[in-house]
């Protein structure tokens, strides 16, 4: 029986099975990386991972330090945590291969998985050395990419943008700013709370429109991380 059909209004009706969507959703991590500008920052192939966050109901890990070190730390934070969704921002065309390519480098077997699809269009040009964007898993989470989520819902005439930054100011949210081409500059503190905010920006905004996102959920690829 519709929630309708119990005699509530349209109104009061939509309020409370937005509730329990909120309740039904499964745990929401963002996840953000930042490379080493110092080199280039785009290119797998010459700049290594400085930092890493996931945030998400009770959990904000932070790793930085050896490249190597911080990669097996994030994958043995993300087994221990209960199965959710990963969220990031662009993660299915930078973020995720990044991760994939600079495991393989270092010969790491993550429980990162990749499908390519063909299906999602890029509006720049892909992460060097790879074709497009990506479906993923990573252990027994899925993956959720809200750029796409948020560009698919927005209308291209609106002005707003789907960047993750002027988005969240659009919207709101408080917004921690660096140039974004001298990553390798900044002190430790700073590059932490930089991190953390992308990669809780990036799930806070996937969390408010968490009623549509589910069908933007990834399937399960098969392709293993370093294998």
């Amino acid at each position: 029986m519709s929630i309708v059909a119990l005699g509530l209004s349209p109104i009061l009706s939509a309020l409370i099975a937005g509730e329990f969507l909120k309740l039904a959703a499964p745990p929401l991590y963002g996840l953000d990386i930042e490379t080493d500008t110092a080199v280039s920052g785009l290119d797998p192939a010459v700049s290594p991972v400085v930092s890493v966050a996931v945030v998400g109901p009770g959990v904000e890990i932070v790793l930085d330090g050896p490249e190597r070190v911080l990669l097996l730390a994030l994958d043995d934070a993300l087994a221990a945590l209960p199965a959710g969704v990963l969220i990031t921002w662009n993660g299915s065309s930078f973020d995720l291969p990044f991760l994939h390519d600079r495991a393989q480098r270092l010969d790491l077997a993550l429980g990162l998985r990749l499908r390519h699809d063909p299906g999602i269009v890029l509006s720049r040009e892909p992460l060097a050395g790879h074709p497009g964007a990506y479906r993923a898993t990573w252990h027994e989470h899925r993956h959720l990419d809200g750029y796409r989520l948020y560009r698919g819902e927005i209308d291209p005439e609106s002005g707003v943008s789907c960047g993750l930054k002027p988005l969240a100011r659009h919207l709101g949210l408080p917004v921690v700013e660096v140039e974004r081409d001298r990553i390798h500059e900044l002190d430790a503190r700073t590059l932490r709370r930089y991190v953390t905010s992308d990669a809780w920006l990036a799930r806070e905004l996937v969390a408010r429109r968490w009623s549509t996102a589910a069908p933007a959920i990834d399937t399960a690829p098969r392709q293993r991380s370093g294998s």
